[in-house]
C-alpha cells in the first residue's frame, strides 16, 4: 500500500469521525480548537477546518500535520486569505507565510510543545492577520 493512500485513508477517519466534534469545540469556544474558515480553489465552497492554532503577535501559528498537501492550506494559499474563529472570535487573515520549526514550536505552550517534539513535526505556518 502506498504512503499517498494510507494518509487518505487516514484523512479520511479523522474527517468522518473527530470533525464533528472538533467543530462543535471550534464554535463554542472551548478546548484547543480553532475554526479556519476558506473557500474552495476549485470548487468556490465555503469550507470550515478545525485547527489547533497558537496565537503569536500578528497572527496565529498553525503546524501542518498532514503536511502542505491538505486542502485547506492550498485553498489559503491560492485565495490568499480566510478568516479564523478562535475563542468565539473572528480574525481576519490577510497571509500565510512559512516559519522555522524552532519559531513554530515556540508559539505553542509547554505540553503541546512536548508532543509536537516527540511526533516530529517540523512544518509551520504564519496566519498574518490584517
Amino acid at each position: 500500500m502506498s504512503t499517498k493512500s494510507v494518509r487518505q485513508r487516514a484523512l479520511a477517519l479523522v474527517g468522518k469521525r473527530l470533525n464533528p466534534l472538533t467543530l462543535r469545540m471550534a464554535y463554542a469556544g472551548r478546548g484547543p480548537f480553532s475554526l479556519v474558515r476558506h473557500v474552495g480553489r476549485r470548487s468556490g465552497r465555503r469550507f470550515e477546518t478545525p485547527l489547533i492554532l497558537a496565537p503569536v503577535p500578528g497572527g496565529f501559528v498553525a503546524e501542518l500535520t498532514w503536511g502542505d498537501r491538505v486542502d485547506w492550506y492550498r485553498n489559503i494559499v491560492a485565495a490568499g486569505e480566510c478568516t479564523v474563529l478562535v475563542r468565539g472570535r473572528e480574525h481576519r487573515i490577510v497571509a500565510i507565510e512559512p516559519m522555522s520549526a524552532d519559531e513554530g514550536l515556540r508559539a505553542f505552550p509547554a505540553p503541546a510543545r512536548l508532543l509536537l517534539r516527540l511526533l516530529r513535526k517540523r512544518d509551520y505556518r504564519l496566519l498574518r492577520e490584517g
